[in-house]
């Protein structure tokens, strides 16, 4: 029997990525041991192990939980985990910050690079201190194998701050949690921290010119970078 012309169609099955599928294994392992916040996951190589998947997955695997608030990495400190390991529907969970992705890229380009420009117009001598000071953490940071999520903060802070309009910096604090869920993902990547670091020397160069052009255009180029990203929306190893 044929179906109608005007028959619904099946909807397409969605297919899970391996990393999604570790995922979901972390958090039922979790679960069914009774971690806590605060306790530690096993080693990179061991969890690896266990699970029967490469390092490369079980990172994506990680950056995917850290991003959705499952877990924090500390460098030194391993992974550990926040308390809210309790969500069900992780896969939907990391899902949903991929799909907004795309908006807080959007939504850092407009008002970054506003920012960048006004901080070149009006930046003062204790300013450019204040992202000497960030440029100088990020590059100790990097050195000892970190990746400088917090010397990121730091910087566009203290370029936000520069920029010296209330509203501006009001907007930023209003979705700095949504930022920091593009930051994790993006210095997660190998080679992604150097690349953010050399791109904020970019913006400071131009502040410190006061040029608010190149301070516009080194930002837009930063968080072009940023949003070339690929552990959550990239292909399975």
């Amino acid at each position: 029997m044929t179906p109608k012309a005007s028959a619904e169609l099946p909807t397409p099955l969605t297919r899970t990525r391996l990393y999604e599928q570790v995922a979901e294994q972390i958090t039922a392992w979790i679960r069914q041991n009774g971690l806590e916040a605060g306790d530690r996951l096993p080693p990179e190589r061991e969890l690896a192990s266990r699970l029967g998947v490469s390092r490369a997955t079980l990172s994506q695997a990680l950056v995917a939980l850290e991003v959705v608030g499952v877990v924090v990495v500390r460098h030194g400190d391993g992974t550990i985990l926040t308390g809210k390991h309790s969500e069900s529907r992780i896969v939907e969970a990391i899902r949903a910050h991929a799909d907004r992705m795309p908006e807080i890229i959007d939504i850092r380009d407009a008002l970054e690079t506003k920012i960048a420009a006004l901080a070149a117009e009006r930046r003062t001598e204790d300013d450019l201190a204040a992202i000497d000071a960030a440029l100088d953490t990020m590059e100790e940071a990097i050195t000892h194998g970190d990746r400088g999520v917090e010397a990121d903060e730091q910087f566009h802070g203290a370029v936000t701050t520069a920029a010296h309009s209330d509203l501006l910096a009001q907007t930023m604090r209003e979705i700095a949690s949504l930022i920091r869920e593009s930051r994790l993902e993006s210095l997660s990547q190998p080679g992604r921290p150097r690349n953010s670091l050399n791109g904020h020397r970019a913006i400071a160069d131009a502040i410190r010119a006061r040029d608010p052009e190149a301070a516009a255009a080194a930002m837009h180029a930063h968080v072009e970078m940023v949003s070339d990203v690929a552990l959550l929306r990239g292909q399975e190893r």
